[in-house]
């Protein structure tokens, strides 16, 4: 019985702690359209509605500065007219962007079916005592030529209609 008093005597300072930081901890907050605040004064002077139940967290983040950006952006607007120069300049941009890529995609494959040999490729090291590594890689290998393949169609595709575009705006 004198243990358990003893117990009782040392766990009450604690639960005075604990229940004296609880309060401090659950302020009133206020929300004022998409912001929160626990500010009175700010609350009613912006006409703020206490939030009653549930926990919130409110992350305060830093607001943006009202400096114009270094960088402006030369993107249009939907329904606004871009120069003609300006396009093929763009268009022509893209065909050199899309031509390296199509180049790099052809050395790619080229070098896919050298390793493939129609099916048959080298073992190599560990490949030689396990047959199901070296039929795991031939299929990883046969995919990859899929893959590549579908991407210079692509590729190609994307070139057409660059070329179209490009055509088209030099026409008018």
């Amino acid at each position: 019985m004198r243990q358990y008093r003893m117990k009782i005597l040392i766990l009450i300072p604690f639960a005075a702690v604990w229940m004296v930081t609880g309060a401090v901890a659950q302020e009133r907050i206020y929300r004022c359209g998409n912001e929160y605040t626990n500010t009175v004064s700010e609350a009613q002077a912006k006409n703020c509605k206490l939030v009653s139940g549930g926990n919130v967290t409110v992350v305060q983040a830093h607001k943006p500065s009202a400096a114009p950006a270094t960088r402006v952006a030369t993107a249009t607007q939907p329904g606004q007219r871009v120069d003609a120069g300006e396009q093929r300049a763009k268009d022509s941009d893209a065909k050199v962007i899309l031509e390296s890529e199509l180049k790099k995609a052809e050395a790619r494959q080229a070098e896919l079916l050298k390793e493939y040999n129609n099916g048959e490729p080298e073992k190599l090291g560990p490949e030689t005592r396990n047959n199901q590594k070296y039929l795991e890689r031939v299929a990883e290998l046969k995919a990859s030529i899929s893959r590549n393949e579908s991407d210079i169609a692509g590729i190609r595709r994307e070139l057409g209609r660059v070329s179209a575009a490009s055509a088209s705006s030099a026409a008018k």
